[in-house]
């Protein structure tokens, strides 16, 4: 499998990075680029990555439905930590803390391997990008936006999609 990574805007100039695995790049790109040219517009290698930050991000959710995730991040070595519920992310139990730690890509490892000596579940543990700012978006220009984004997920071999929108 080949990792190759696409960079662009889908519309309303929300920057965009996608993660595909590829057993057929030959074939992966050409189907990649038609539904950017359909819905966004594809850049070039180098184009928006510097609008994200590369980041580590791990995923987890504690028993103790008041568990105290600012120290949790600080004990584990996380750069910056924010609640997620189970509307969220449908792998966080109901009556659980669930939690995002953001790390640097280098301390991923050691901060997933801390939460899960400490009683945290981990849900995901994986290197991603994070938008640097959100475009503000209408009710309707976010929903354009969105239908792109989902268009390429729904792709066989898009892997990850990381979009500046909440």
């Amino acid at each position: 499998m080949e990792h190759v990574v696409f960079e662009g805007y889908a519309p309303h100039k929300v920057p965009v990075i996608v993660e595909v695995l590829t057993d057929n790049n030959n074939r992966t790109a050409p189907e990649i680029r038609v539904l950017f040219k359909k819905g966004g517009q594809l850049g070039a290698p180098g184009s928006n990555k510097f609008l994200f930050d590369h980041v580590g991000l791990v995923e987890a959710h504690h028993a103790d439905a008041v568990a105290d995730i600012e120290a949790a991040a600080i004990e584990a070595g996380a750069q910056e930590v924010e609640p997620i519920s189970p509307a969220e992310n449908d792998d966080i139990p109901e009556r659980t803390t669930g939690a995002r730690f953001t790390t640097e890509r280098a301390d991923l490892h050691s901060v997933s391997q801390w939460l899960a000596g400490h009683g945290w579940t981990i849900v995901t543990s994986e290197l991603g990008y994070i938008a640097k700012t959100l475009p503000e978006l209408t009710g309707e220009e976010r929903a354009g936006a969105n239908e792109f984004l989902q268009t390429l997920e729904d792709h066989d071999d898009v892997h990850r999609v990381w979009a500046a929108i909440k």
